[in-house]
C-alpha cells in the first residue's frame, strides 16, 4: 500500500519499487512506474497502484478419477504482474486519493481466476485417470498440465499476468481409501517382519542350546576346580593355624616377660611413693606440731600481758577514785550513766516532782555546807 501525507491541501504519494503507480489527472497520464513519489491533490487525481512483485497463490481443490475415487490436490502458482497497464485497464487495481487503499479487490479476483484455470485442467487429466496411478505419477502429470494450462490460457497474457511456475505439493485420497491402499503394504512388511522373527528366533533357539552346553561344561570344569580350591584352602588352613599357633605361644611367652617387668616396675615405684608420703606426712607432722607449741607460747604470753595490762589499768583506776571526792564520782556517775541511757526525745516534769526535786537539792545543800 502507498504511503500518502497530507500537507497544505496537496497529498504526497511515494510508492514502493515492487508497485507500479499510474496517475492520471482530467483523463491524462501524468506519472507512470514503479517507486514513485509525487505530489497531487485528491479531488483531480485517479491513481491505480499495480504489484509487480511475484506472488504465491496456495490453492487446494478435490478431482476424481476414472475410477471414481475423490482425492485432494494441493498446489502452488507463482504469478506475477508483468504489464501493469493492461492490468490496470482490465481490473480495478485504483486507491483511495486520501487513504491509499484499494477501492476494490483485484488480488481476489487474480485468485479466483488462477485457481478456477488451474483447477480445470487438474480435473481434465485426473478424470482420465485411476486412483493408483494417480497416486504413482500423478502429481509430475497434474503440474506439467496446469502449467501448460495456464501458459497456454488466452486471458492471462490479455490480463497482464505472466506464471511464473507450478507446483503440485501432494494428491491425497480419501482417508478411508487411504488406509485400505496402506493395508496390503502393510501386511507384507508384517509377514517379514514375523519372518525375520521366527529366523531369529530359531537362531537364539540354537544359540542359546550352545551357550547351554558352553554353561555346563563350565560346571563341569568349575566343580573340579572348586574341589582342588577346597583341597588347597585346607591345606593352607592348616599351615596357618600351625604358623598362628607358634605365633601366639612366642607372642605370650613376649606377654608374660612385658607383665612380670610391667608389675616389678609398677611395685618398686609403689614402694617408693609410699616412702616418700611416709616421709612427707613424718615432716609435716613435726612442722604441724612445732607451730601448734610455738601458737599455744605466743597465746599464753598474750594472755599474761593482757591480765598484766588489765590489772594494771584497775589498780589505776581505784586508786584515781580514791583520790577524788564523792562530788566528782557522783557527777562521773551521772555522765557514765547518760551515756548508756537511750535517747529521750522529751521530758515532762510536773509541779509535783520539781517540788520534791528542788526539796532535795536544798537538803543536799544544807548537809554540804554543814560537811
Amino acid at each position: 500500500m502507498a504511503d500518502i501525507t497530507r500537507r497544505f491541501g496537496w497529498r504526497h504519494l511515494r510508492g514502493a519499487p515492487t508497485a507500479h503507480i499510474r496517475h492520471h489527472r482530467s483523463g491524462r497520464l501524468v506519472h507512470d512506474g514503479p517507486g514513485l513519489s509525487f505530489w497531487y491533490r485528491s479531488l483531480t487525481a485517479a491513481l491505480s497502484e499495480v504489484p509487480v512483485d511475484d506472488r504465491e497463490l496456495a490453492m487446494t481443490f478435490h478431482a476424481r478419477t476414472s475410477d471414481f475415487q475423490d482425492v485432494a490436490v494441493q498446489a502452488t502458482v507463482t504469478y506475477r504482474v508483468s504489464d501493469p497497464a493492461i492490468a490496470a485497464a482490465r481490473l480495478d487495481f485504483s486507491i483511495d486519493p486520501d487513504t491509499g487503499v484499494w477501492r476494490g479487490a483485484p488480488l481476489e479476483q487474480l485468485s479466483t481466476l488462477l485457481t478456477e484455470t488451474a483447477q480445470q485442467h487438474a480435473l481434465d487429466v485426473l478424470a482420465r485417470t485411476s486412483l493408483s496411478s494417480a497416486l504413482v505419477d500423478g502429481v509430475a502429470a497434474v503440474r506439467e498440465r496446469v502449467a501448460s494450462g495456464l501458459a497456454a490460457e488466452p486471458r492471462l497474457p490479455a490480463t497482464g499476468i505472466e506464471i511464473v511456475a507450478v507446483r503440485v505439493v501432494a494428491l491425497r485420497p480419501e482417508p478411508e481409501v487411504e488406509r485400505a491402499l496402506r493395508t496390503p503394504a502393510r501386511e507384507q512388511i508384517q509377514q517379514e517382519a514375523d519372518r525375520a522373527t521366527y529366523e531369529r528366533r530359531a537362531v537364539a533357539v540354537e544359540r542359546e542350546r550352545a551357550i547351554a552346553e558352553n554353561e555346563l561344561a563350565s560346571q563341569i570344569e568349575l566343580a573340579r576346580r572348586e574341589e582342588q580350591l577346597v583341597e588347597q584352602r585346607g591345606t593352607n588352613a592348616r599351615r596357618e593355624a600351625e604358623e598362628k599357633a607358634a605365633a601366639d605361644a612366642v607372642k605370650a611367652g613376649a606377654e608374660a616377660a612385658r607383665t612380670l617387668r610391667l608389675t616389678e616396675a609398677e611395685a618398686a615405684r609403689t614402694v617408693q611413693l609410699a616412702e616418700a608420703e611416709a616421709t612427707r606426712n613424718v615432716r609435716l607432722a613435726e612442722a604441724e606440731a612445732e607451730r601448734q607449741v610455738k601458737l599455744a607460747e605466743a597465746e599464753a604470753a598474750a594472755a599474761r600481758a593482757v591480765g598484766a595490762a588489765r590489772a594494771e589499768a584497775q589498780s589505776a583506776w581505784l586508786r584515781v577514785h580514791g583520790e577524788v571526792d564523792a562530788a566528782t564520782l557522783h557527777a562521773l556517775t551521772g555522765t557514765r550513766l547518760a551515756e548508756n541511757l537511750p535517747r529521750i526525745e522529751s521530758v515532762t516534769v510536773s509541779p509535783d516532782v520539781l517540788t520534791g526535786l528542788l526539796a532535795k537539792l536544798g537538803g543536799a545543800g544544807g548537809s554540804g555546807e554543814s560537811a
